[in-house]
This record gives structure tokens, sequence and C-alpha cells, in this order.
């Protein structure tokens, strides 16, 4: 089961072990995680599961889609180059230790 890291605004960090098959987002709302809001459930409709990978980390993940890239250009957060949908991340143990940041906001 692949361990994810995710770091909150003020730096504070949480491991989750998220189930293959599983995306981040409901690995983390699952787990009480606080700043993955999640309003459309990881339907690809909103853009309150945004987070930044690490850049390490960001080639490794398959690319955007054209619905996720337009999301998050609506996200209420900055978007930034790594930023993606946590609901399009889905966990493989190729993504064991992957880093993500949860932006200041989500709506």
């Amino acid at each position: 089961m692949p361990t994810i890291t995710f770091i909150r605004p003020d730096g504070t960090q949480r491991e989750l072990a998220v189930a293959e098959g599983t995306s981040l987002m409901q690995a983390a709302t699952n787990q009480g995680l606080d700043g993955i809001v999640a309003e459309c459930g990881g339907n690809a409709m909103c853009a309150t599961c945004h987070v930044y990978v690490d850049e390490a980390w960001s080639e490794r993940l398959p690319p955007l889609s054209d619905d996720e890239d337009a999301l998050l250009d609506g996200a209420a957060a900055e978007r930034l180059p790594t930023s993606r949908l946590s609901c399009q991340i889905i966990a493989t143990a190729a993504l064991d230790g992957l880093v993500v940041r949860l932006p200041d906001r989500q709506v």
C-alpha cells in the first residue's frame, strides 16, 4: 500500500496509507484529512480537491486530461505548474512516497 505525504499550508505533514486503485481525494477524505473539500465527490466537476504535486514527482503522473486542465483554471488557490486534482491521481505502487502540498484554500 503506497504511502502519500500531504503537507498543509502551515507546513505540518500527514502521511496516509492509500490502497492501490484509490484516488488521493478519496483517501484524504476517508481518513479525515482537512484541506480537501471534494464538493463533487471525485467526479472531476469542481476544483475543491486541488493539490500541488512535489516537483520531483510531477513527471511520474499521467498527463492532465482536458477536463482537469480546464477545472484547474478555476481553482480558488493559485494554479501552479504542478497543480493537479487529487481525485484524478490514482494510487499505485509506483507512487509510494509521493508528496503533495495542499493550497491555502479550496473554495
